[in-house]
């Protein structure tokens, strides 16, 4: 199961306006318009992760501060599928060329088998996916406002699709490690490295700082033994 932080944020709503999903720092992709709502922005986060995801075999958590957004998936696009895209005043729906590929998304998820789950989050309110993609989606909103390059992100780089394979995770440097450190590459077990980001994302951490921790835990306690 992965977590996901997603988040839109516009400049004057209508007005520049960005989008964000984030995982981890080595997972995550933003975008927007010179000219937009936060509507679509909040959309268009959970649109792009998904389509980021969609060759993919995991089950996916997003975590979204817009009930609109969430209601909109959850709630309300079946009535809206049935009469033809429609609100109940015979009105066309609102963002309906975002609401009509959303459902083809979760739709194609649904038949591959995999879970895809919302949860509401309070914004602004701390949470580290949150604060991630909050962040990000106004950066990217404020870079069209200034006419500047928008930090678009690596994108979605962790590959279920071969399972028996091993991943490779690398460990910056950082200010919170020692003064005198050095950068270490490791190959792990595909299972291993999904638990260490795993248990990252509960924490708050990137996987990088994970496995640092671990490292440490693991140096102290074998040491420590040995002594």
């Amino acid at each position: 199961m992965l977590t996901v932080g997603v988040d839109g944020s516009a400049l004057g709503n209508p007005g520049p306006a960005g989008w964000a999903w984030y995982i981890d720092d080595s997972n995550w992709a933003a975008g927007g318009w010179e000219n937009s709502t936060n509507n679509r922005g909040e959309l268009s986060a959970i649109l792009e992760f998904l389509e980021a995801t969609k060759d993919t075999t995991h089950d996916v958590s997003i975590l979204a501060d817009s009930q609109y957004a969430i209601n909109s998936i959850t709630k309300w696009m079946p009535g809206w599928k049935r009469k033809g895209w429609k609100k109940s005043d015979g009105k066309p729906v609102n963002n309906q060329d975002l609401m009509i590929r959303l459902d083809e998304l979760m739709t194609t998820a649904k038949a591959a088998g995999r879970t895809i789950t919302f949860e509401w989050v309070r914004g602004h309110s701390g949470h580290p996916l949150n604060e991630a993609a909050d962040s990000r989606a106004n950066a990217a909103a404020k870079a069209f406002q200034s006419g500047t390059t928008v930090a678009a992100g690596p994108g979605f780089n962790l590959d279920n699709t071969e399972p028996d394979t091993v991943e490779s995770i690398t460990m910056p440097e950082s200010s919170a490690k020692p003064r005198d450190t050095v950068t270490v590459h490791t190959q792990l077990d595909k299972d291993l490295a999904d638990t260490i980001v795993k248990r990252a994302q509960q924490r708050g951490a990137t996987p990088h700082e994970e496995l640092a921790r671990l490292i440490q835990a693991g140096m102290d306690s074998a040491y420590t033994t040995n002594e």
